[in-house]
């Protein structure tokens, strides 16, 4: 082994030299690695995440959530819709997911945030998303928005926030805290699932008397809608049939295969019972309004006819000013009146129509027995005569028209 030893005058190429180093690109990887986030955020921003941070009244979970709420919140529109996704605002808050539900919970709990219930798409049905907002309460706290002069009255800002939740369905909390996250909560109907989601029809609950099963009639329901049909139309239609047939399942199973338009036989016999609905009900509003104005009195709009109803309203007589006698009306009556009365062409009696149909009752009254009191023509000679003589002349007329029809 050689004792190390001072370097002397005359050694300069026997000294020890200092080696370059090639490890810059390791040490642009360690300046990546401690490099931080270079964004430059409000100062209501910066102040309001600090806030948040020192809110001794929540858990430490809560304190961090909150602080990254409010670095993700829209600073001039503090209470609109915080667009950010469960990773942003998990990843910002340094949470799992099953922490970062309890978070939303304690939060909403403390009336800091408000979760608006889900909505649906109208044009596919799917669920949309469900967005976090800042309540006054958040805002002001955080220095968002202007405190309020006055503060408010701990226990009304406590029921409401009570109401609040109580005012939101739990079904529209899901997921919350106790489930994990995953395709627990995302796959509601998987395709393995061998139980229905759903009750049996209201319709389809006879079948269950014939023999079939509850999991049979979906199945059922399926086969009918492959064949572009629904099984409630072709019970319907085909009930009479099918409760006295020895095999129903067969029978219904070959009529699902048919190409017979059930859904046409079912609107058929709908309109067909709407026509007979609507046509009872006219009769009943006839029947009702004809023993309404039982007993009573009208008069036409020119007072040349009297119409005067039977007490129990069966029938109706009719007086015409020109005749001496009242007419009793048979027939479908009652349905011409009731338009009649509601088309203004009759009118109830009163004095002054009374006295002018009466007034021309008696002048045709006079001129009958003016009629009555005149002789009656004789028949002379010279009148036998003239009816002689157009009869031989009718006569000749005619033969001269057969006479060519004869030779021909």
């Amino acid at each position: 082994m050689l004792i190390a030893q001072l370097p002397v005058a005359g050694e300069d190429d026997d000294r020890l030299r200092a080696t370059k180093s090639n490890n810059s690109s390791q040490d642009h990887a360690a300046l990546q690695e401690y490099a931080c986030d270079r964004s430059n955020l409000p100062w209501i921003i910066f102040r309001a995440a600090h806030r948040a941070n020192h809110i001794a009244a929540l858990p430490a979970r809560s304190r961090s959530l909150l602080a990254a709420l409010a670095r993700t919140v829209d600073a001039n529109r503090p209470f609109a819709a915080i667009f950010a996704r469960r990773e942003l605002l998990t990843g910002r808050a340094l949470q799992s997911m099953r922490t970062f539900y309890r978070s939303l919970d304690d939060l909403e709990c403390e009336g800091f945030i408000a979760r608006p219930p889900q909505k649906r798409h109208g044009d596919a049905g799917l669920f949309g998303r469900a967005y976090l907002h800042l309540t006054e309460k958040a805002a002001a706290l955080l220095g968002l928005v202007e405190e309020p002069t006055a503060r408010a009255d701990p226990l009304a800002s406590t029921s409401a926030a009570q109401a609040t939740r109580d005012s939101t369905s739990l079904s529209l909390r899901v997921p919350c805290a106790s489930v994990a996250d995953g395709a627990i909560y995302k796959d509601l109907n998987p395709t393995t699932q061998k139980r229905q989601p759903a009750s049996l029809p209201a319709d389809l609950h006879r079948l269950l008397s014939l023999g079939f099963h509850q999991f049979l009639i979906f199945k059922l329901m399926r086969e009918a809608r492959l064949q572009s049909k629904r099984l409630s139309d072709v019970v319907e239609v085909t009930w009479d049939h099918l409760k006295h047939a020895q095999h129903p399942i067969s029978y219904l199973r070959a009529l699902l295969r048919s190409p017979v338009d059930f859904t046409h036989h079912i609107r058929a016999k709908v309109a067909a019972r709407v026509e007979i609905e609507r046509a009872n009900a006219k009769a009943e509003r006839i029947r009702a309004e004809v023993q309404h104005h039982a007993g009573g009195i009208f008069f036409d709009s020119s007072n040349e006819r009297r119409f005067v109803l039977s007490e129990d309203g069966t029938e109706i007589t009719v007086h015409h000013c020109r005749e001496m006698k009242a007419r009793v009306r048979t027939g479908n009556w009652a349905e011409e009146f009731v338009a009649a009365l509601e088309g203004g062409v009759l009118e109830p009696a009163t004095f002054q129509r009374e006295t002018a149909f009466t007034s021309k009752l008696a002048a045709t009254e006079e001129g009958q027995s003016v009629r009555r009191q005149m002789p009656k023509p004789v028949r002379t000679a010279a009148i036998a005569q003239s009816l002689s003589d157009m009869k031989r002349l009718l006569q000749h007329a005619c033969a001269r028209q057969l006479l060519p029809a004869r030779l021909t």
